[in-house]
This record gives C-alpha cells, sequence and structure tokens, in this order.
C-alpha cells in the first residue's frame, strides 16, 4: 500500500503529461514547457545554424514539432565514454482527418477520417471525442506558418449501431468498415450552411486565423476523457496514449531527475540522450521517424563538437547503448489463450525485457543482463516476455535504430492492458520502476564486456 501512495504522484504526474498531449504536436510542447522550467532553462538548438556544446550543457534538437532529442552533453568526448541513449515515440495508433473531410448527408455534418496505425477502432465508438494537431497558414508576411490547435470540449463522435440492427455483434464482435463507417458526426446543419464552409469557420474560431489563410492540416482525433487511477486501492490507471507516452515521460524524468542530481553531486562523463520520434506507429520511415536521418544527424553533430579525427564518431558508436521503451502486453487474465503459459507478464511486478528470436526486439543475452543488473542495483523487480509462436509479434523502433547505428540495444517496457485502445491501462507501482531503472542506466557506467 505504501509503495502505491508514494508512486501516485509520478503517475498523476504522468495523466497531467497525457491529458495536456493529445497530438504528437502537443507531445513536444509539453516537453518543451517542462525544459523551459527547468533552471537554467535547456538551449534549444536549430538544425541549420552551426552549434557550439559545452560539457555539461544541456540542449535539445525538435524536427518538424512531433520529434524532440534531449542531451546533457558528458563532462567527456563521446569517443571515451559513448552515448547513453533511452529512445521512445510520440505517436499513438488512432484517427486523422482527412484533407477534403467535411460532408453532409440528410443535414448531419461528418469529418471523413483515415485510420493512424492499428487501432482497436471499436473503442473509438460511442466517446466524447476531438481534435488537436497542427494547421499550416500563410501569415500576415505571407510566408508559409503554422500553429497548434486543440478543441477542449466533446466535439465529435461516433455513434454505435443499436444491437436491435446489428444482432450479432456481441457473439461475432463490432467491426467497422473503414471508409463508409468511420465518418465521425460534427453538427446538424440548415439548408443554407455548407459542410465545408462550417468546418473551416470552426477552425477559424478556435485559432483566430482568417479561414481563407488556412492551407492545410495535420488534425487527430483524441479522447476527451482525463486520465484516472482505478482499482480498489488505486492501484491502476487508465488513459489513452500510454503507449507510448508513458514511456516518453519516464524517460524524459529520468533525464531531468538525472541531470539535477548531477549537477549537485558529479556531473555525468557520458553524454545522456533521450530520443523521442513520431512515425513509430506506421513504420518509422520519415524525416522525423526513427528510420530517418534524426538521431544520426545529431549524435554525429555531437561528436564534431569535440572530436579529434575521422574515427572518433565510429569509437563512439561502438562504446554506446540503447534502451528502446515501449510498453509491453500485461496479462489479462479473461484471455489466457493469448498468451505463452510461460511467459506471462504481470501489472505492477516491474518493467519487462521483450524478447524475439527474430529481432522484432533487439534485446539478446548481453544487453538483457545488462538490463537486468542496473534493475537490480536500482532495487526493481523485472519480468521477460516472449509472444506466443502462433500469434504476429510487433516491433518497435529498438530493431530499426539498432540496425542504423550498430550500437547495442534492449527492448523493454511496462506491462499494460488493451494496447492500442482509445483507453488502455497500466499499474501505478510499474511507472515509477521504470523510471528508477532508467535513472540508474543513466548514472551507470557502460562497461566492455567480453566472452570468458
Amino acid at each position: 500500500m505504501n509503495d502505491i501512495v508514494s508512486s501516485k504522484e509520478q503517475v498523476q504526474n504522468l495523466l497531467d503529461f497525457i491529458d495536456a498531449s493529445p497530438s504528437p504536436w502537443h507531445v513536444v510542447k509539453t516537453i518543451e514547457a517542462q525544459l523551459a522550467a527547468q533552471t537554467p532553462p535547456w538551449q534549444r538548438l536549430d538544425e541549420t545554424a552551426k552549434w557550439t556544446l559545452q560539457p555539461g550543457g544541456r540542449y535539445y534538437v525538435v524536427r518538424d514539432d512531433s520529434s524532440i532529442i534531449l542531451f546533457v552533453q558528458g563532462q567527456k568526448p563521446p569517443s571515451e565514454t559513448g552515448f547513453k541513449i533511452i529512445g521512445a515515440h510520440t505517436d499513438s495508433p488512432g484517427l486523422r482527418i482527412k484533407p477534403n473531410a467535411a460532408n453532409a448527408e440528410n443535414g448531419i455534418l461528418r469529418l471523413g477520417v483515415e485510420v493512424y496505425g492499428g487501432p482497436i477502432l471499436a473503442t473509438f465508438t460511442d466517446r466524447d471525442l476531438s481534435l488537436a494537431g497542427r494547421i499550416a497558414y500563410k501569415n500576415d508576411q505571407d510566408d508559409i506558418a503554422s500553429i497548434l490547435v486543440k478543441f477542449d470540449q466533446p466535439l465529435l463522435r461516433l455513434p454505435n449501431l443499436a444491437i436491435h440492427m446489428n444482432r450479432t455483434v456481441n457473439e461475432e464482435g463490432l467491426k467497422l468498415q473503414k471508409q463508409s463507417e468511420l465518418p465521425l458526426i460534427l453538427a446538424a446543419l440548415t439548408e443554407e450552411q455548407l459542410p465545408t464552409t462550417f468546418f473551416s469557420t470552426l477552425l477559424q474560431q478556435q485559432t483566430g486565423i482568417a479561414a481563407e489563410r488556412i492551407l492545410s492540416w495535420d488534425l487527430a482525433v483524441y479522447d476527451t476523457q482525463k486520465g484516472a487511477f482505478w482499482g480498489a486501492d488505486s492501484e491502476f490507471y487508465a488513459n489513452s496514449q500510454l503507449d507510448n507516452l508513458a514511456s516518453c515521460h519516464a524517460a524524459l524524468q529520468a533525464l531531468l531527475d538525472n541531470d539535477r542530481i548531477d549537477a549537485t553531486v558529479i556531473p555525468s562523463t557520458a553524454t545522456q540522450i533521450c530520443a523521442l520520434f513520431d512515425h513509430e506507429e506506421i513504420g518509422s520511415q520519415s524525416n522525423k521517424g526513427a528510420d530517418g536521418s534524426f538521431l544520426p544527424d545529431v549524435l554525429q553533430r555531437i561528436v564534431l563538437a569535440t572530436a579529434t579525427d575521422n574515427e572518433d564518431y565510429a569509437r563512439a558508436l561502438a562504446k554506446s547503448f540503447m534502451i528502446s521503451a515501449d510498453m509491453a502486453h500485461a496479462y489479462q487474465p479473461n484471455f489466457p489463450n493469448a498468451y505463452d503459459s510461460e511467459h506471462k507478464v504481470i501489472v505492477n511486478k516491474g518493467p519487462v525485457i521483450k524478447v524475439n528470436a527474430n529481432h522484432n526486439y533487439t534485446s539478446e543475452s548481453v544487453s538483457a543482463a545488462m538490463f537486468a543488473d542496473w534493475c537490480e542495483q536500482a532495487e526493481v523487480p523485472y519480468q521477460k516476455y516472449s509472444h506466443r509462436c502462433d500469434l504476429p509479434c510487433g516491433s518497435t523502433i529498438g530493431p530499426i535504430t539498432s540496425a542504423k547505428l550498430g550500437i547495442r540495444s534492449i527492448d523493454v517496457g511496462n506491462p499494460m492492458w488493451a494496447m492500442h485502445s482509445i483507453r488502455e491501462s497500466a499499474g501505478v507501482l510499474d511507472h515509477d520502476y521504470m523510471i528508477r531503472v532508467m535513472k540508474r542506466f543513466f548514472a551507470a557506467p557502460i562497461k566492455p564486456w567480453r566472452i570468458v
């Protein structure tokens, strides 16, 4: 009970973080606001400018508004210490608004949507939905600019079909035709109102930008219900986007906590990095995804600040380690046949080392042993997960990033229920556990290993 009470503050901070971040663009904005509140505030670097980095400096880089890399420059060159990297992703599966979204049928205005990633579509029905994201427009100087937008009130809904018209829904499950049955109801129109004009006026009212200046948008559908604790002892919590904002938040808190400790005790010799990418849910192949150049570009420029010869970057990567943090599948006792009976991971029993022989996860014996050792040093329990052999296994940014950089990596995550639902659940203790082991990772030396 006392452990749960002491961990609730961390989880409440997480729930507030998620509630303020209904889209990947808002995730980065929320992180930037947190960095600005630090003393001294972190310095934002411009990729188009020349960088001057100082030992102990605290920096971050944003690419296209929804991917961010934060780092604390080590006291020693990366060629001597390597990089300590935690990677996660800012996006979550869901629905995105189409370019020509507004249409009307029998006086009902609907918005057309496209499925982003692999959400559980049935969970979007009968929820208080709204819109958040980014709008591109032409400003008063005739330049292209962008602004974030977030409707706080319930704006949209996907009403279910009554059981009287879908008698087999409880036996066969709710199946939604993606093109025709996913458009979201927005308003009731009069005969004089045009759908496109109504929607553009709505965006104008929310942003203060004249409708004729709005050129395009990236708008995500989100659930307006706030995060909450649940369970007899409030030992669980629920919210949208736990996959993977819980991992982003844990990595961010670990980096900030370690930076505060290092500043007052012993500054870190190694460069510590949080790399949080958009587009993981759709394969990471973009200019800002984990399969793009963002992280290699930043790492190379960090090395250039201290490099003495052309081998320094390769030497730094050879001494580096990455934790790929993405949520894991917790055992749900209502569905025992979905799990390998020897690899059930339990909520509130600690972070999960994810293993896959086909390398959908990067964990192997050495990296798994290293993470287990950090857990033991942090007095954190840990678990190991392997997917059923007869079910397809998901993947993460881990294999992509590890292969691109050639660095040792581990795939881990906290156990959760209902992954890719609009309302996911996890354990209060686990979030604090993950922060503690990530802090230990940042503090511990990455020692060379050899077969003996």
